[in-house]
C-alpha cells in the first residue's frame, strides 16, 4: 500500500502548471517498445535509467576536473597506506526509497551477494576484493586481493541495493525489479507503458535540496531518425542521440535554445569472436595476419566523413590510445605497429595473399589455407544508423578485398546478449572512456569478466597484460604507471584484439528552453553524457534548475 500511495504522490507532480517546469524529458536508449526492468545488475533489458538515478554510487569521479571525487552515499573513503584495504563512511541517517535505514549492512549484503550470485558481478568485484565488513553502522571496509590505488574506483562501480528487499528475491538474474526501492534521486515509476514511462522524486532522497527536476520522461523512440524528430521539434530537453548536419537540422531550429557538444569519447572498434562456435571463421579469426589485413581494409577516414559527418576522432593505433589518451601512448608502439591499423588496400591483399587466403573455390571470395570457407557477418544495433553505415563501409573494404563479409542488424539488447554470450562472428563495439587506458583495458582483456560484459567479447586475454593492468593499481606514481602502460599497449597491438577506427564524440544534446544550468563547453563542470556508462549524469542531473 505504501509503494501505490508513493506512486500517487508522483503522479500529483505532474499535474498543473507544476508539469512544464519540473519534467525532464530526456533520451537514452532506443527502444521499440518499453519493457519494465529495474535490475541493476542487468545488462541488456534493465531500463538504462536505472543505475545512478534510482540507484546511486558510493562516489562518482570526474574526469572532467582531474578525475576528482564526488562523494553520493559516501561521504569519504580511505585507502591504507599499505593500500591493501579501504574504508568507506557512508552518509548519516540515509534512507532507502521506502523509509527504511541505508546503512553499512546494505553495502556489506551487496558485495557478499555478488559473491553468492557471480553472474551479478559485472565487473568482477571478487577478483579485486577478497573480504567486506561493515566495522559500523556507517563505514565498510574492503580487504583487496592486491595493493591498488585505483580501489575507490573499482568498488564504486556497482550498485548498492537494499538487504530488505533483495534477500528474498528467488532468481536475481531474472528478476526485473518493476517497482524499484533505491536510494538515488528518481525512484518513483508512477506511469509505465509501452510508449513512455517517467521516474519521479525519491521522496526520502539524502540530497533532494538540491534536485530541482521532479521527474524525467523518457518516450520511446525506436531508432536516430525518430530521436532526431523529438530532438529537432524540441520535445526532449537531454539527449545522446547521433544526428548528421546537427547545425542545420537541430540548432538552426532555435539557435537560442538548441545546443549541442561533443568531446572525445569512446572508441569505437570491430572485432572478431575468437570463440566463435563457426570452425572455419574460427581459423581465421584467430590468425592474426588475418586480422592486421581486414584493419587495412577500413577506410577509417571514410567512416568519420560520410558516416560519422565529422564528429568522430579518427584512431590508428593499434595500441588503442587514440586522442582520448594520447598522454599515455608510446610513441615506438605506433611506430613498430601503426601501419596494421591504417587503410592500405593493397598491402591488405598482399598479406592475405602471403597468408595463404585465396579463392579456392572460385566464388570470388578468399577461403582459408586449408580451402575452408570464410563467411560472416557483422553485428550492429538496428536503431544506431551512424554505426550502420560505418559497418556497411567497412563491409565495402573487407569485400574489395576478398572478405566475404556481411552486415547484421539486430535490436541494440539482442546485440548486447550476443556480446555478453559470444554468440556472433564479428561485431563492431566500443569502450567507454575514462581518466586513464586502465578502465578500458581492465574491462576488455580481464578473462573473469567474459560472459558478464560486452567488452571482453573479442574473447582475446593475455595473462602478462593482465598482469600489467594490476601492476598500474599498485602504485600512484605516474611514471610507473605509465611503464606499466607501455608494456600493455606494445602486447596489445601487436595482436590486434580489436581493429580501432575512431573515436565517438561524447554525444550530447541539450535544449535551455525549459531548463538551466547544463554542463557546457563553456562551463565544462562535469562529462554531461546521459549515457549509462557514464556515473557523472547524475551531477548534471543535480545542476539543472528549471527556468520559472
Amino acid at each position: 500500500m505504501k509503494k501505490y500511495l508513493l506512486a500517487a504522490a508522483a503522479l500529483t507532480l505532474l499535474s498543473g502548471s507544476a508539469m512544464a517546469q519540473t519534467v525532464l524529458t530526456v533520451n537514452i536508449e532506443p527502444a521499440t517498445t518499453w519493457v519494465r526492468n529495474f535490475n541493476p545488475f542487468n545488462q541488456t533489458s534493465s531500463r538504462q535509467s536505472t543505475l545512478d538515478f534510482i540507484y546511486e554510487p558510493l562516489v562518482i569521479f570526474n574526469r572532467f576536473d582531474s578525475n576528482k571525487p564526488v562523494y553520493r552515499l559516501a561521504e569519504s573513503f580511505k585507502l591504507s597506506d599499505d593500500l591493501k584495504s579501504i574504508d568507506f563512511k557512508l552518509r548519516p541517517n540515509l534512507k532507502w526509497s521506502d523509509g527504511k535505514p541505508l546503512t553499512a549492512a546494505d553495502v556489506k549484503f551487496t558485495y557478499d551477494y555478488l559473491k553468492k550470485f557471480p553472474a551479478l558481478d559485472f565487473v568482477s568485484i571478487w577478483t579485486f576484493i577478497t573480504d567486506v565488513q561493515a566495522v559500523d553502522g556507517q563505514t565498510v571496509r574492503f580487504t583487496l586481493a592486491n595493493p591498488s590505488s585505483l580501489a575507490a574506483e573499482q568498488i564504486s562501480q556497482l550498485p548498492i541495493v537494499p538487504e530488505h528487499v533483495w534477500k528474498d528475491v528467488a532468481d536475481p538474474v531474472t528478476f526485473a525489479n518493476e517497482t524499484p526501492v533505491g536510494s538515488g534521486p528518481l525512484t518513483e515509476v508512477p506511469r509505465f507503458t509501452g510508449q513512455t514511462y517517467d521516474q519521479c522524486r525519491n521522496p526520502n532522497y539524502w540530497d533532494n535540496e538540491h534536485l530541482k527536476v521532479d521527474c524525467m520522461r523518457f518516450p520511446q523512440l525506436a531508432d536516430n531518425n525518430q530521436m532526431l524528430t523529438a530532438t529537432a521539434d524540441g520535445t526532449l530537453d537531454w539527449g545522446v542521440s547521433f544526428i548528421p548536419d546537427i547545425d542545420n537540422v537541430y540548432v538552426s531550429k532555435d539557435p537560442a535554445h538548441f545546443h549541442y557538444w561533443y568531446s572525445p569519447s569512446s572508441m569505437v572498434a570491430f572485432l572478431f569472436n575468437l570463440e566463435t562456435a563457426n570452425e572455419n571463421n574460427k581459423k581465421a579469426f584467430n590468425d592474426l595476419k588475418f586480422r592486421r589485413a581486414v584493419s587495412m581494409a577500413l577506410d577509417r577516414k571514410t567512416m568519420i566523413d560520410v558516416a560519422g559527418y565529422g564528429y568522430p576522432t579518427l584512431n590508428e593505433d593499434p595500441g588503442l590510445m587514440g586522442e582520448l589518451y594520447k598522454s599515455w601512448a608510446d610513441p615506438s608502439v605506433k611506430a613498430d605497429f601503426g601501419k596494421f591499423a591504417t587503410y592500405d588496400a593493397d598491402a591488405a591483399k598482399a598479406l592475405l595473399d602471403e597468408a595463404g587466403y585465396k579463392d579456392k573455390d572460385g566464388d570470388g571470395f578468399r577461403d582459408n589455407p586449408d580451402g575452408t570457407k570464410i563467411s560472416f557477418s557483422i553485428i550492429v544495433p538496428s536503431a544506431w544508423t551512424d554505426w550502420i553505415d560505418t559497418v556497411n563501409l567497412a563491409v565495402e573494404g573487407m569485400q574489395a578485398v576478398g572478405v566475404d563479409a556481411k552486415i547484421e542488424t539486430p535490436e541494440e539488447a539482442v546485440w548486447t546478449g550476443n556480446l555478453i554470450n559470444g554468440t556472433f562472428d564479428a561485431a563492431i563495439n566500443s569502450l567507454p572512456a575514462s581518466a586513464s587506458p586502465y578502465y578500458p583495458y581492465k574491462r576488455a582483456f580481464s578473462a573473469s569478466d567474459k560472459g558478464k560484459t560486452r567488452f571482453t567479447a573479442q574473447r582475446w586475454f593475455n595473462p602478462e597484460v593482465e598482469k600489467l593492468v594490476t601492476e598500474f593499481t599498485h602504485t600512484a606514481d605516474l611514471a610507473k604507471q605509465k611503464d606499466a602502460m607501455n608494456k600493455a599497449q606494445r602486447i596489445v597491438a601487436e595482436n590486434l584484439p580489436m581493429i580501432p577506427v575512431f573515436n565517438n564524440p561524447n554525444w550530447y544534446q541539450y535544449n535551455t528552453k525549459r531548463f538551466t544550468g547544463w554542463s557546457t563547453k563553456e562551463n565544462p563542470f562535469v562529462n554531461p553524457s546521459i549515457s549509462r556508462t557514464n556515473p557523472a549524469r547524475l551531477l548534471n542531473l543535480l545542476a539543472l534548475e528549471p527556468i520559472k
